[in-house]
């Protein structure tokens, strides 16, 4: 996939806020800290379009970026830092199954996870809701070039076994420095996106 053109569109705290146009988006969910940013650039080949952040916690809206003028990118908050107070969190927690629920523009979501690291009691709970809601996940297990070649597969099969994960959903694995799966994440994501 060549990406010609990336651009914010909105960084929408509500449903009122978002675009209105009637073209399919690709949420990017995961833990704060997990590389979503990075996913982002990585995918579209610009440095800094989606900001990354040495604060966890830092996206408190969704961030809507267009695409090539066909799609968006949905970046939601990051979930499982603990110095956001409660209240902050519930009302994250709002906005996002205000967005995962009623959002029909919403075809797929890109659940992303630290490939090192045992899902958390977070990335399962998303995972087990973004299923409620029956949107189509892709789990994107990212850090890739953090372990060795011959960890990948016990890795990769923790987190199928971890998340329950249902055969319809893709895994793959990623690295935002290196590259790899990024032709796999955009061909998984076109499919959904279907434009």
């Amino acid at each position: 996939m060549k990406v010609n053109t990336a651009d914010i569109v909105i960084s929408a705290a509500s449903r009122k806020q978002y675009p209105n146009q009637p073209i399919p988006e690709i949420a990017l969910a995961g833990r704060s800290n997990v590389g979503k940013s990075s996913f982002i650039n990585k995918m579209i080949q610009r440095k800094n379009l989606a900001r990354t952040s040495s604060k966890p916690g830092k996206t408190q809206t969704l961030n809507f970026y267009i695409i090539n003028d066909k799609f968006h990118f949905v970046d939601v908050p990051g979930y499982g830092y603990a110095k956001v107070s409660k209240k902050e969190r519930a009302k994250w927690g709002e906005m996002m199954e205000e967005y995962f629920a009623e959002r029909e523009q919403l075809k797929a979501t890109a659940l992303i996870i630290d490939v090192r690291h045992k899902p958390s009691e977070d990335d399962q709970a998303m995972y087990d809701y973004l299923k409620h809601f029956d949107v189509p996940v892709m789990v994107i297990a990212t850090k890739l070039d953090k372990i060795k070649k011959g960890q990948r597969h016990k890795q990769l099969k923790m987190i199928q076994e971890v998340l329950e994960m249902e055969e319809e959903d893709t895994l793959i694995p990623f690295s935002s420095e290196t590259g790899e799966g990024k032709d796999k994440a955009w061909k998984a994501m076109l499919s959904h996106l279907q434009v």
